[in-house]
């Protein structure tokens, strides 16, 4: 027998979330339970077509009519997750792409849901999505032996945007979002007076130049497999592979998968929708991101790609099952793409792993003082990795250099405000202090604020420590007396260079937890 809402939400070893896309052309609800073990099972799934992107991409601006629609969509959500049980702000995330982060009026869309709900909408940098795309397909990735040890490339094409994320044996390569987005380009042909074949070569231009970008990026160099997402190509694997199993990847022929988006692209929309029941606004959008998969699928030489059913809320529910934090494996991945940027500014890669893994255990012997959280020791890290690439700029004012790099290079899994977190702790690995008049530091909130002096103390202390470029201080020991912070160094009988580096370069740790710093050799 069926459980009700009601007996599911009062499970004890349960906990009911949910959460809430706000998309180019629907809004999705998924409402899960989690575990204690922090596992989670889908219980069910709405949907509701609403026109955010056509108003987006056409004016910049979302109109009233479908803002009021939308309320009226998340209005009826909200009795659904009372039904749950789910009524804590923490029991619930509301997020939202590209078309409401594009859009001019998005503050006031926003504060108009929240005075209508109370749900807070929380507009989804690229970033963010890409590190919910890779949190989703990684149970894919894992649980299959040739895609867990060769390379993949993960697409969704979107209404407003293509996400890409390129994976070799576990490990995050490349991750690229691209304004290439059915919507935009349909709000383009609503324009246009052009015949079924004009229209047609006016999609594969625009494919094309971002196939082309892409394989640039991506180069084609070995076997590599292409894991498609997103509903149109969910309804290709469901018109072309007999029961489809939903929980597995499903394998499709490129060159049926073209014949289908041929078919596609010459039935009109109400073809599409009275064949094949779908809504308006897929029927708008199949054909163009159809061929979209088949030309990147034939540009990498490829004569299948697999499908996968994880969306993003997958990827979201995934967060909320780990509260959140970042994971172990997810912090691998980011410092993996910080090495690959340090490299290509051809920096000391000796002297950066030992600064970050010498921050690192000053961070774990600091947490009394710092009472920050394993989030932070990740941002100090990537910092101290990367604090001395300005100098591939120039040594003037390299602290300076080395910030704009950061801010300015894509690092995997990190949104603006974690990349400028890093950016500035690196800028403040020495000279100045923290100034409310810097430029990043002054946008920041006073917890933000805190937490780069904070970090970027203890990052001067751990440069300090590798003074000489040696790595010989591999161990040490914290311990406060009365004023001043003792750091007991075992194994290293001259710590002249040091001990210089660290009263030169102490002040900030000084000025922010009101200690000085000693450092000296351990009593026998």
């Amino acid at each position: 027998m069926t459980q009700s809402r009601e007996s599911i939400a009062t499970a004890k070893s349960v906990r009911p979330v949910a959460v809430v896309d706000v998309g180019t052309t629907s809004i999705r609800m998924a409402i899960a339970e989690i575990d204690d073990k922090g596992q989670f099972r889908t219980l069910e799934k709405l949907s509701q077509t609403v026109s955010i992107g056509k108003d987006a991409f056409s004016s910049g601006v979302i109109s009233k009519e479908t803002i009021e629609d939308c309320v009226r969509v998340l209005k009826s959500y909200s009795r659904v997750l009372r039904e749950y049980q789910i009524t804590q702000h923490d029991q619930v995330r509301v997020v939202a792409t590209s078309a409401v982060r594009e859009a001019t009026n998005r503050l006031a869309f926003i504060d108009r849901v929240y005075i209508a709900t109370g749900m807070q909408i929380e507009p989804l940098e690229e970033a963010d999505v890409i590190r919910l795309t890779y949190l989703g397909v990684q149970p894919f990735l894992q649980s299959d032996p040739d895609l867990a040890a060769g390379r993949a490339m993960v697409v969704e094409v979107g209404g407003g945007s293509t996400e890409l994320l390129v994976v070799r044996s576990g490990n995050v390569l490349f991750s690229r979002t691209y304004r290439l987005g059915t919507l935009r380009w349909r709000e383009v042909l609503e324009h246009m007076r052009a015949s079924v074949v004009q229209r047609r070569q006016f999609l594969e231009t625009q494919i094309h130049k971002t196939v082309e970008q892409v394989v640039a990026e991506v180069p084609p160099e070995g076997p590599m497999d292409l894991i498609a997402m997103g509903s149109d190509v969910r309804f290709a694997a469901a018109q072309l592979v007999q029961d489809w199993n939903p929980h597995a990847l499903a394998r499709i022929s490129v060159t049926r998968l073209s014949q289908l988006t041929n078919k596609m692209l010459n039935l009109s929309e109400d073809q599409i929708i009275q064949r094949y029941h779908v809504s308006v606004p897929d029927a708008e959008t199949l054909g163009p991101a159809l061929l979209t998969y088949v030309e990147l699928a034939r540009a990498f030489g490829l004569s299948n790609l697999l499908v996968t059913s994880t969306t993003l809320r997958d990827g979201l529910l995934k967060e909320m099952s780990i509260k959140d934090a970042w994971t172990e494996e997810f912090s691998a991945q980011i410092v993996r793409s910080a090495l690959d940027l340090g490299r290509k500014f051809e920096f000391d890669e000796a002297h950066a792993r030992h600064v970050a893994d010498l921050s690192r255990s000053l961070f774990r012997e600091l947490r009394d003082e710092h009472r920050l959280d394993d989030r932070n020791e990740t941002i100090l890290y990537l910092a101290a990795l990367l604090h001395e690439i300005g100098l591939f700029v120039s040594s003037r004012s390299a602290h300076k250099h080395s910030m704009y790099l950061i801010q300015n290079s894509e690092l995997f899994g990190l949104s603006r405000r974690d990349t400028l977190l890093v950016a500035l702790v690196a800028r403040y690995h020495r000279r100045a202090s923290p100034k409310p008049e810097h430029e990043g530091y002054i946008t920041l909130d006073r917890d933000g604020r805190i937490a780069v002096a904070k970090l970027a103390a203890i990052l001067r202390v751990a440069v300090a420590l590798d003074d000489s470029r040696s790595q010989r201080i591999h161990e040490f020991h914290c311990q406060r007396e009365n004023d001043r912070l003792v750091i007991a160094v075992p194994d290293v009988d001259d710590l002249s260079l040091e001990q210089l580096a660290s009263r030169q370069s102490g002040n900030l740790f000084e000025e922010t937890f009101g200690m000085q710093v000693l450092l000296r050799k351990s009593r026998p």
